[in-house]
């Protein structure tokens, strides 16, 4: 992941400066443990200053509007008792050249400052800090203890200390092309490598675009650079002081991320906010994406494991009371030729009764021959019992491996990050398995807004134009079965296969071709478990035969006067490919 770097904080800072000072804070929201909203409110827009200080994502920039949804965090909290009603009247660097912004909030406008908020953006150690105007700390987003760092504690009621001062050379415009050339080259090295230690302020992704600027190869050693190559890498080197002197930037999406220089870019950019809100946004629900559907995969095959050993030990029993009515036939066999019966027998063998084919029974040597016989009765009464009471057992678990392995169809049909309706899906399956009690729930909050399912369905066209609605996971299966099927619609599932429930929409009169059965078909067969095969039964009726047995599960239905068509996904992969 990108980290902001001098350059693009300068950049955000200088644009919001421009846009949203002064200000009126009117909430502090805290998203998560590492980002808070502040909203702000200008005579011609309302919006929400996002502040992150998380360890590989750090930025500052106005971003989008918090869900709605508690927040719970005590950070947020403080801030908002402190600074609430507020004007935002300065953002301002804390020295050159340094990632600490000083965020200035007073009464009004021209008023001395009461509270400063200092934005650290500094990687691993980035935090954000409330002090009063004499700079004690109030409140501060990471606490760091005399016993984690003696050189700089961050602690509530002690005065706020800045980081420690740089103490590399700093780039300056004065600086002429020989001395520069001179100051990099000195020792003999890798060019990137030589910027980074020889000057402050400077990137890793900046010194990137910069080289490529210049037209040079990464991996471009400095003793190998002719005087043509020195002066197209200081002319850039000029241009990004320039940047930094005049405000005046050029945001864009890159190959490998983004850029406010204009360099190696792909894309522009509307604004720095844009920029990063969106990156920043993006990279971390694809990091959060990966690690849920990690830790929901991992905790269904937990489970699935422990059922199956469960329903094999249930079937193995069954199994076993199969063979209840040949004790009882053995028991009565014994009865009826008790006079064939000597003392000390450990076997006897009998003719069968039908087919009167010799039959051995095992004897008790000890026991005579009524007390072998009621043995025997009893061992066929046990395991009737056994029948009895495993087979609705046997049943349960079945029932709890379907449903699982449902959910676990719905998370491999999610199998990437590339919306964030892919986020709110995945979530949704969370919600869903905690309140199954699968999942135990990481923190309190209310469930009040993910009680319903969102409806960010999958969308098709038919051929003959008909919408096509698809459940991502179960909550929006039921959503889209018991709630928004219509009476013209048509409901299609692959037939007695994990997957998800397929609406294609109706208007009263219309018919569907056989091309719009077919293609509802396949799209059920896609987001199913049976994606790579080559055909699928998939069974289609009318959604008011459709039905959710009473306390069942979410996305489990029965349904009757179906039809069967035979599914294609392959057809539906093809085609996706192409579109793509």
């Amino acid at each position: 992941m990108q980290p902001v770097d001098f350059t693009t904080l300068t950049a955000a800072c200088s644009e919001i400066r421009a846009n949203w000072l002064p200000s009126r804070t009117e909430q502090v929201y805290q998203r998560d443990r590492y980002t808070i909203s502040v909203a702000l409110r200008t005579l011609k827009q309302r919006g929400w200053l996002q502040i992150s200080w998380h360890p590989q994502a750090a930025h500052i920039c106005i971003g989008d509007p918090p869900p709605r949804v508690p927040d719970t965090f005590t950070f947020s909290q403080q801030l908002v008792h402190q600074l609430g009603g507020l004007a935002l009247v300065g953002i301002e660097a804390i020295a050159p050249w340094e990632r600490v912004i000083d965020l200035q909030f007073a009464r009004r406008p021209g008023e001395t400052p009461l509270y400063h908020v200092y934005v650290e953006i500094m990687g691993k150690y980035s935090n954000v800090i409330l002090t009063d105007a004499s700079n004690v700390i109030i409140t501060a987003a990471h606490q760091v203890s005399q016993q984690q760092s003696s050189v700089r504690p961050i602690q509530t009621g002690q005065p706020y200390e800045t980081p420690p001062k740089l103490t590399g050379p700093v780039p300056s415009l004065s600086e002429s092309l020989e001395r520069w050339q001179e100051r990099v080259s000195l020792v003999p090295g890798v060019l990137k490598r030589q910027l980074l230690k020889n000057y402050s302020g400077l990137s890793g992704a900046l010194v990137d675009s910069l080289i490529q600027v210049a037209d040079l190869v990464p991996e471009t050693t400095t003793d190998t650079l002719t005087s043509p190559d020195w002066e197209r890498l200081f002319e850039g080197w000029r241009q990004w002081l320039e940047a930094l002197e005049s405000n005046q930037f050029q945001p864009a999406w890159t190959a490998s991320g983004y850029t406010v220089m204009g360099w190696g870019a792909l894309k522009a950019a509307t604004s720095t906010q844009e920029l990063l809100n969106r990156y920043y946004t993006d990279e971390l629900n694809q990091q959060f994406f990966a690690q849920l559907q990690h830790q929901l995969n991992q905790k269904l095959s937990n489970i699935l494991v422990k059922l199956r050993n469960k329903a094999k030990t249930f079937t193995d029993r069954l199994q076993q009371s199969d063979q209840a009515d040949d004790y009882r036939q053995k028991a009565d066999l014994l009865m009826a030729h008790l006079q064939n019966w000597q003392p000390g027998m450990k076997e006897i063998i009998l003719p069968d009764f039908d087919t009167g084919k010799p039959t051995a029974i095992a004897l008790q040597p000890d026991k005579n021959a009524v007390q072998n016989a009621q043995g025997l009765y009893k061992q066929h009464r046990k395991l009737k019992r056994a029948r009895a009471a495993v087979e609705p057992l046997l049943c349960e678990v079945n029932a709890e491996i379907d449903y699982l392995e449902q959910v676990e169809s719905a998370i491999s049909q999610i199998d990437k990050y590339q919306t964030v309706e892919d986020l709110q899906a995945l979530e949704e399956i969370r919600e869903e398995l905690i309140g199954q009690k699968y999942l135990e729930d990481p923190e309190y909050r209310s469930r009040s807004s993910s009680e319903t399912a969102s409806t960010n369905f999958h969308r098709y066209r038919t051929p003959s134009g008909f919408e096509v609605l698809i459940g991502r996971n179960n909550r929006q299966n039921d959503q889209l079965t018991f709630r928004v099927a219509g009476d013209y619609d048509l409901w299609f599932h692959a037939q007695e296969i994990p997957g998800s429930h397929v609406l294609l929409r109706l208007e009263p009169g219309a018919v569907p071709e056989a091309a719009d059965l077919q293609f509802a078909a396949n799209l059920a067969t896609y987001y199913s478990r049976a994606r790579q095969s080559d055909q699928v039964p998939v069974v289609y009726t009318q959604p008011k035969h459709v039905y959710k047995p009473k306390g069942a599960k979410p996305g489990i239905a029965i349904y009757k006067q179906e039809r069967i068509l035979w599914g294609q996904p392959q057809g539906i992969e093809a085609r996706m490919k192409f579109e793509g």
